[in-house]
């Protein structure tokens, strides 16, 4: 089946190059069925909205990290009551934050890209099993890695379909989506975090960087290991 899945995301990476997202999410649907999940950060509900357009009975991913600012953790629970028939499944590490702390200390100051390993990464890859395709809300202009993101792509880290269906979406286009829907938002993006990852990780960026350059701070890592 993996071999099937491979070629199915290969043939549809060129046929739906200039998909737009609900085109993309529509495919997914028929596609899929329900063997696909919807990954959020819960920074909005923008890619929630365009899934639950084309199917209301989506599985939403949420990665439980323990670290999160309580306000993601409030929108989370808003998107719950905006959207009745999409389910979150809450994808947490096998340790809770306590026992993992308890055994490495605060891998949040001393090694971020295992924290993000052992939080994210691998609850992730242990969720994802469970599915045949997800789709995501990375977009070409979140910063450099990210300029190459196709609409559907073979993960081959995950051996599954990714979709990725705002990717060619600019900052205004995203921007104008919330307003024209009156899409939730997490409260930190209007106070200056324009990309909220874990608390102990994210800060606000300085005036004239980039979205992301209030991610890991201060470090050369800019990825979670999620996308890249």
């Amino acid at each position: 089946m993996t071999t099937t899945y491979q070629a199915l995301a290969e043939r549809a990476e060129h046929e739906l190059a200039e998909a737009s997202a609900a085109e993309a999410l529509a495919w997914t649907a028929e596609t899929f069925g329900d063997g696909f999940v919807v990954a959020s950060n819960m920074q909005d509900a923008v890619l929630i909205d365009l899934a639950y357009r084309a199917k209301p009975d989506i599985d939403i991913l949420f990665l439980e990290t323990g670290y999160h600012f309580a306000e993601t953790i409030g929108t989370r629970d808003a998107v719950e009551l905006v959207y009745p028939r999409a389910r979150i499944v809450n994808a947490a590490a096998e340790q809770s934050v306590a026992d993992q702390e308890a055994e490495f200390g605060l891998l949040n100051k001393t090694d971020q890209t295992k924290c993000c390993f052992l939080r994210k990464v691998v609850p992730l890859r242990r969720t994802l099993a469970n599915y045949d395709a997800w789709v995501t809300g990375v977009r070409r202009v979140d910063g450099p890695t990210r300029a190459d993101t196709p609409v559907v792509q073979w993960d081959s880290r995950n051996n599954l379909v990714k979709i990725n269906p705002i990717a060619a979406w600019s900052d205004d286009e995203f921007n104008r989506y919330i307003s024209d829907h009156s899409i939730l938002e997490n409260p930190l993006v209007q106070a200056g975090y324009p990309s909220i990852g874990c608390e102990p990780c994210t800060s606000r960026p300085l005036l004239g960087q980039d979205a992301r350059s209030g991610r890991w701070a201060g470090t050369s890592k800019t990825e979670c290991g999620l996308h890249g």
